[in-house]
């Protein structure tokens, strides 16, 4: 190679064997037709491929016609063959000035896929045209791989969201079960022994039983207040009476009932009642207290 004053480099010349040279160098198998289809040179590696399968050593392809082999293909590998010819037939024909193509040709030693080009040489002359036969099979393989990897991961995404379906439906039924459950406790609870807690107030007792029975009925009224959670996140702060109040507007006692139940005035009822009102802002509403309870409940 030689270097001109001025620092530019002057194109190689090649001879005849140097080109050789390198056209045997190429991975890619290399075929040169001319019009008609009929092989003029191969390279190395397309000798190569010829003698791997089943050709004769030294075997070169040339004069072989290249469009006729492909037209006569059969098996699973012959409409890839003939649309090979077809588009070799557009580039003699001048209707596209490449042709591109990548086809499967398998082998017993495993699967191959290879990317097929055909392009006129450039320069005056006769025609002819340069066709290449590049193996892809690595490249294919990853793309089968990363498809794979593709639905497999879509698989489980589908998988996973049937899965966090199926729990949202059991945590929904779990939480209906509790809600039933507290329910069930809260009735037993007022139905079954609250009225004999009160009983046991209108006796005369000890003061020391007094007091038990004060615990008693405190501890009660815990377990049976649905809405206590709710009320300490709202900051309301009512005292002991008042959510027995509370709990017995919410199951529709009127203020005589419940002035009964606890053993009060009904002064005393309504104005607890009052208190309610204030602390959950309804003093200048119209909502009904016992609504309002059930809603928070």
């Amino acid at each position: 190679m030689n270097e001109t004053t001025n620092g530019d480099r002057t194109p190689l010349c090649y001879s005849s064997e140097e080109a050789r040279t390198v056209l045997d160098s190429l991975s890619a198998h290399i075929a040169i037709v001319d019009e008609n289809g009929v092989i003029l040179d191969t390279n190395q590696a397309w000798r190569d491929y010829a003698v791997k399968n089943g050709m004769p050593e030294g075997y070169d392809s040339i004069g072989d016609n290249y469009l006729a082999i492909c037209n006569a293909a059969r098996g699973e590998e012959g409409a890839h063959a003939r649309v090979v010819a077809r588009g070799i037939g557009e580039v003699i024909g001048g209707q596209v000035d490449e042709f591109l193509y990548d086809y499967p040709c398998h082998s017993d030693d495993g699967p191959h896929w290879y990317y097929m080009r055909a392009i006129r040489m450039s320069g005056e002359g006769p025609l002819r045209v340069v066709v290449s036969h590049e193996e892809i099979t690595a490249l294919k393989l990853t793309e089968e791989a990363l498809k794979k990897s593709e639905v497999q991961l879509t698989a489980q995404k589908v998988e996973l969201e049937e899965a966090n379906i199926a729990l949202k439906v059991l945590l929904k039924q779990r939480e209906g079960d509790k809600a039933e459950l507290e329910q069930k406790v809260i009735s037993n609870v007022k139905d079954m022994v609250m009225p004999y807690v009160e009983k046991l107030k209108r006796v005369s007792l000890k003061p020391k039983d007094k007091t038990v029975v004060d615990i008693i009925e405190s501890h009660l009224q815990d377990i049976i207040s649905p809405m206590m959670q709710k009320l300490a996140n709202a900051s309301i702060i009512l005292t002991p009476q008042e959510i027995q109040v509370a709990s017995l507007v919410k199951d529709g006692k009127a203020s005589k009932e419940i002035a009964g139940i606890l053993n009060v005035s009904e002064t005393t009822v309504h104005f607890h009642r009052k208190n309610l009102r204030r602390k959950f802002g309804l003093s200048n509403s119209q909502t009904n207290l016992r609504s309002y309870l059930i809603s928070i409940s």
